[in-house]
């Protein structure tokens, strides 16, 4: 099992950390001796996790704030409040994120669920806290991918999967995608501007979460029958949340490790087994492609890099 360096007098915030990947990195964060806050949309579930947390972990340092990453006002307003208390952020993980519902559904602010939660609202999140960020000695931000990136592709001419048959697995493709060259482009603008801020990426590979369930019934009184059936007779290898947040620690506490890395397992397809520095799809790599993007995002949201980072 991967061994958190001390994180004694850090201050990281997780996204989506009231389960999963989210709550176990989290948990090892704190344990580690960071101040973690619990970034997540049902206060009452964050309050949950911490309690949990803290039965494991008494002298955790640990607090629950509410963010709705499909709600840009929300996003403002989460991120407000950090840059208003004035402590320097270390960390930053962009864990949270929903994956295929059923059918298209949107974001409060218009856009296409998977699409605005997954890849706008922390591309948002990010911009706004840049001024904490860069004034912390070593920042990083830590942003979660997943393997399904391998096969996405960005519809520059339909981002929002309005002319085009919706498929779930497409757009969730889509959007972890953005994730990844969101990554790889923060790495570029960083090393341009000459920011001491790492980015970097991790993939949990095939991880027993609440994502699947929780993604696959939004919108509907029960599963799709086929969700059920994979579960009781799906051939791929997975593995326990323990390992499966591995990728993700390891991106956001390992040091040494390069700017724009991405992690993964190294076990069978990368769905299973230790974390190791694995290859990013190709298509995360056109550099045109991650500036047009955005670019895009810039327009979508709003929300642009900063001209000053003082705090």
């Amino acid at each position: 099992m991967y061994v958190v360096p001390d994180q004694t007098g850090k201050l990281a915030v997780v996204t989506g950390a009231n389960s999963g990947t989210g709550k176990e990195t989290a948990k090892r964060l704190a344990a580690a001796g960071a101040r973690v806050v619990l970034a997540v949309r049902t206060v009452a579930k964050g309050e949950a996790a911490r309690d949990e947390i803290l039965a494991a972990h008494p002298d955790a340092a640990l607090e629950v704030r509410r963010i709705d990453l499909a709600d840009l006002a929300s996003v403002e307003e989460f991120a407000a409040g950090l840059v208003a208390d004035g402590t320097p952020l270390d960390l930053l993980v962009n864990n949270a994120g929903v994956m295929t519902p059923p059918s298209r559904m949107t974001t409060k602010d218009g856009f296409e669920l998977q699409f605005g939660s997954n890849f706008l609202g922390p591309f948002a999140l990010t911009l706004r806290l840049l001024p904490l960020l860069l004034a912390a000695p070593a920042p990083r931000v830590a942003t979660m991918s997943s393997g399904a990136a391998n096969v996405g592709r960005i519809r520059f001419d339909d981002l929002q999967w309005e002319r085009t048959r919706y498929r779930a697995i497409g757009t969730y493709a889509q959007s972890k995608l953005a994730d990844l060259m969101f990554s790889h482009q923060l790495a570029a603008i960083a090393a341009e501007r000459g920011w001491n801020l790492l980015s970097v990426a991790a993939h949990p590979g095939y991880t027993r979460t609440n994502l699947q369930t929780a993604g696959a019934s939004l919108g509907r009184d029960k599963l799709p029958w086929y969700h059920s059936f994979l579960e009781r007779h799906n051939p791929l290898p997975s593995q326990d949340v323990e390992v499966g947040a591995e990728p993700l620690l390891f991106a956001a506490t390992s040091p040494d490790i390069p700017a724009g890395a991405y992690y993964g397992p190294n076990g069978l397809f990368g769905l299973v087994g230790p974390t190791k520095k694995v290859k990013a799809p190709s298509r995360s790599l056109d550099v045109q492609a991650n500036a047009r993007l955005w670019l895009e995002a810039e327009r979508l949201t709003g929300v642009k890099l900063p001209a000053s980072t003082a705090v």
